[in-house]
C-alpha cells in the first residue's frame, strides 16, 4: 500500500483512483462495508481504490482538551486499511489553514487537481470544507462522480457501526464488544520505557508505555495478548491500564506483564491487544496483599487466554 501526506505533485500511477473520503478511526466494521463497496466500484472501472483521510484527527484540532479518544492513532489506522484492501492512503495535515478552506476550493484543488480522482465515495453523514458546508451535491457540481453509502447497522441489534459506540464500550471495559463492532481485535502500542521499577521488585516485571492519544479503556486489570511490533508470536500476558492507586502515578500507563518472557525490549515498539477486563484497579492494605492479587490475577489471565489462543 502505497502512502502519501500530500496531495500535490503526486506520480501518475497514485492519481485517477476511486476516492474514499473519512476519518476512519476503527476501520470498523460500518467502514468496512464503505471500503468493500468502494473496492467494486474500482474494480468495475479499472481503478485502484485510495482513501483520503486526515491526520491529526479533525477533532484534535476543533476539540483540543477532550480526553483521549483515537482507537487507531496514525500508524494503526493505516494498517487495518491495508488489511481492508486500500491500495493508496492520501492522509492529509489537518491544520487551521485546511480546515478553513471553501467545500469549492477542498474539491476543485484536491480532489480534482491533486487527486485526478475517478469516483468519490463518502458516508451518508460526510460534510467537508469551512463551516461543513461540502456534500454530496457540492461533488457533483464540480463534475464529480460520487456515490454515497448509506448508514450500516448491526443486524442483531439495529445500532450503527460506528466508532463513538467503540470508544463507549472500551470506556467501560466491554472488549469483547468493542471488537464486535470492529470486526478485529483492538490494540493498543506504544515505546516501552523505563519505568519505577515496582513491578520487578514484586516479581513482576512489567513493560510500560504511555496511552498518549489513544483512548483510555476502563481502567483495571486484562488478560491480554501481546507482541513486540516486527515479531510474529504473540505471548500470553496480563496488564495493568490506568493510575495504580497503590503507588499513584500522574499519567495513565499500560504495564504489561508478559508470562515466561526475558527479553529486553526497552525502546521497542509492543503491541497489547486486551481480550477481557478482569477487574478494576485497587488500593491494596499491603504489598503482600497487592503481591497475592496479582498471582490471582495472573492465573485467571492465563485460563481466559488459554480458552483463546
Amino acid at each position: 500500500m502505497q502512502c502519501f501526506e500530500t496531495y500535490k505533485n503526486l506520480p501518475e500511477d497514485a492519481r485517477g483512483c476511486v476516492v474514499v473520503i473519512g476519518n476512519f478511526d476503527g476501520v470498523h466494521k460500518g467502514h468496512q462495508t464503505l471500503l468493500r463497496d468502494a473496492a467494486i466500484l474500482a474494480k468495475d472501472q479499472g481503478k485502484q481504490l485510495a482513501v483520503l483521510t486526515f491526520e491529526p484527527h479533525p477533532r484534535q484540532l476543533f476539540r483540543p482538551d477532550d480526553r483521549p479518544y483515537r482507537i487507531t492513532p496514525k500508524g494503526l489506522k493505516r494498517e487495518r486499511l491495508k488489511a481492508a484492501g486500500v491500495d493508496i492512503v492520501y492522509s492529509l495535515p489537518f491544520d487551521w489553514n485546511f480546515a478553513s478552506q471553501s467545500a469549492e476550493d477542498f474539491v476543485q484543488d484536491i480532489l480534482i487537481d491533486g487527486l485526478n480522482a475517478a469516483h468519490v465515495v463518502i458516508g451518508y453523514d460526510f460534510r467537508f470544507g469551512q463551516l461543513r458546508k461540502g456534500s454530496a451535491e457540492t461533488i457533483k457540481a464540480a463534475g464529480l462522480g460520487v456515490t454515497v453509502i448509506e448508514k450500516v447497522t448491526d443486524a442483531d441489534n439495529g445500532e450503527e457501526f460506528s466508532s463513538s459506540r467503540v470508544r463507549q464500550l472500551l470506556r467501560h471495559g466491554d472488549i469483547a464488544q468493542a471488537n464486535d463492532v470492529l470486526g478485529w481485535g483492538w490494540e493498543i502500542r506504544g515505546t516501552v520505557q523505563k519505568g519505577d521499577q515496582r513491578g520487578r521488585e514484586l516479581g513482576y516485571p512489567t513493560a510500560n508505555m504511555e496511552l498518549n492519544e489513544t483512548v483510555h479503556p476502563a481502567y483495571g486489570i486484562y488478560a491480554c495478548f501481546a507482541r513486540v511490533e516486527g515479531e510474529v508470536q504473540w505471548h500470553m500476558a496480563a496488564c495493568n491500564i490506568g493510575i495504580r492507586p497503590m503507588f499513584e502515578v500522574e499519567t495513565a500507563l499500560v504495564e504489561t506483564f508478559i508470562f515466561d518472557f526475558s527479553d529486553e525490549i526497552y525502546g521497542k515498539t509492543l503491541c497489547v491487544r486486551p481480550v477481557a477486563r478482569l477487574r478494576g484497579e485497587a488500593k491494596f492494605n499491603s504489598l503482600d496483599d497487592l503481591v497475592l492479587q496479582m498471582e490471582k490475577d495472573c492465573t485467571q489471565a492465563r485460563e481466559i487466554l488459554s480458552d483463546s489462543w
